[in-house]
């Protein structure tokens, strides 16, 4: 009966045109952390989302087995697809593109990985509950992507799904994942050797990521601030996190291609998942919507009613969420050319970061560092008295004031125009 009810729905989906996101992860970046090598145990979970759709939203779901929240296109009005999230349970799902799967077959891609991924936080709970789930897929499935799991009884895996199969690599297996940690980007590590994409942002995430790992400080902090943000390139050694000497008054146009953050990166999520044992809705959805350089990272949790700060749920009159819109308005002095090849190629990098330390990265840092240590330390307090919803949405209007004040008195933001920086 499922079986039947997964084909009849993909068949809905791609025949009425309803479903959005055809091809909606184009270049992006992920990890999976076992919690057995994470320092307090929890596993993580990370994806830095490249898309076209660069408007981004945060959903709340009740109308599945399970409730959850996730990353959906502002553009979805039915919200359809998923592009990352989590659900009551502890399970949280994301995904890259694969271009080296199935490479010789001429099927074409439906862009079902939003629909599958969106099915799957409203009925999953575990690894086993998801592999049921790619199970009952019609063959062929029309997909070729990594599918990132993590659940609340620190499952850990990534799913390499082509059209007519997929396999399972275990990030708490030592064998799949010596150093605890397995990185995915645009190929499949079934797939055919040589082909696909992203294999300079492979090589810089997993040097980033290895020394993380080894001084101890892989978290989700440093995976959104400098996973996200990372401005080093692992074929040609630039850093581009090094102040220079020269004006930051004048614009300095650098070559901006194969980092991790790009021109098209659109989101990024950070999910610290639970020990087993732990109650499950201490799972924490850190979201980036927007330019990653140029947004903020907001908590998410899991509430009864499904609250959320005003600032990652859409606007109607933005006709975007307040958190996308900001950093894009900001994304704008990051890529001051706009016309011809070149827009897309160049970034002003004094924008980002300078000497006087008043580049858009280096102020956002300070507010959320101040999020970062509040967070950590209500987690502590909730995990040892529990958390109720009130408590959350208190928490959530900080968050959303705080936020709103940096953007009016740093950029003097007003609500829907564009900003004026100091």
């Amino acid at each position: 009966m499922r079986k039947k009810f997964m084909r009849t729905v993909l068949f809905f989906f791609v025949f009425t045109g309803i479903f959005s996101g055809i091809y909606s992860s184009l270049a992006c970046t992920s990890v999976i952390v076992s919690g057995k090598y994470t320092r307090n145990g929890r596993p993580l979970l990370w994806k830095n989302r490249d898309t076209k759709s660069l408007n981004n939203k945060v959903v709340y779901f009740n109308d599945g087995k399970y409730p959850c929240i996730g990353v959906v296109n502002s553009g979805d009005t039915l919200n359809k697809s998923v592009w990352m999230g989590i659900n009551s349970t502890g399970f949280a799902i994301m995904n890259t593109a694969s271009y080296n799967l199935d490479v010789k077959d001429t099927l074409k891609h439906w862009g079902l990985e939003g629909v599958i991924m969106k099915a799957a936080l409203q009925r999953c709970a575990s690894l086993s509950d998801f592999e049921h789930l790619l199970d009952t897929l019609s063959r062929p499935t029309h997909m070729t992507t990594n599918f990132g799991v993590i659940d609340g009884m620190g499952g850990a895996a990534y799913y390499e799904v082509g059209f007519r199969n997929y396999t399972k690599l275990d990030v708490n297996d030592p064998v799949t994942a010596p150093l605890g940690y397995v990185v995915h980007t645009n190929f499949s590590f079934t797939g055919v050797k040589g082909t696909g994409a992203g294999y300079i942002r492979y090589n810089t995430a997993d040097a980033l990521f290895r020394k993380a790992m080894e001084n101890g400080s892989m978290s989700a902090r440093f995976l959104m601030q400098e996973g996200s943000r990372c401005l080093s390139h692992s074929l040609t050694g630039v850093d581009l996190s090094l102040p220079d000497e020269e004006n930051p008054a004048v614009q300095k146009m650098v070559w901006f291609e194969d980092f991790i953050p790009r021109k098209s990166s659109a989101s990024a999520m950070a999910v610290e998942g639970v020990k087993p044992g732990e109650d499950p809705s201490h799972t924490t959805m850190w979201t980036i919507l927007g330019f990653p350089i140029t947004s903020v990272a907001i908590p998410l949790w899991i509430t009864p009613h499904g609250k959320l700060p005003s600032l990652v749920t859409y606007d109607k009159s933005l006709k975007d969420a307040p958190m996308c819109h900001f950093a894009l308005e900001l994304k704008k002095k990051c890529y001051p050319v706009t016309w011809g090849s070149s827009a897309n190629k160049y970034i002003n990098i004094h924008a980002i970061i300078n000497k006087d330390h008043t580049g858009i990265r280096q102020r956002i840092k300070p507010l959320e560092d101040e999020i970062f240590d509040t967070t950590e330390e209500k987690l502590d307090n909730w995990r040892k008295n529990g958390f109720k919803e009130k408590t959350i949405e208190a928490y959530y209007h900080w968050l959303d004031n705080k936020i709103y004040s940096f953007f009016a008195g740093t950029y003097h933001f007003e609500r829907q125009s564009s900003f004026t920086q100091k």
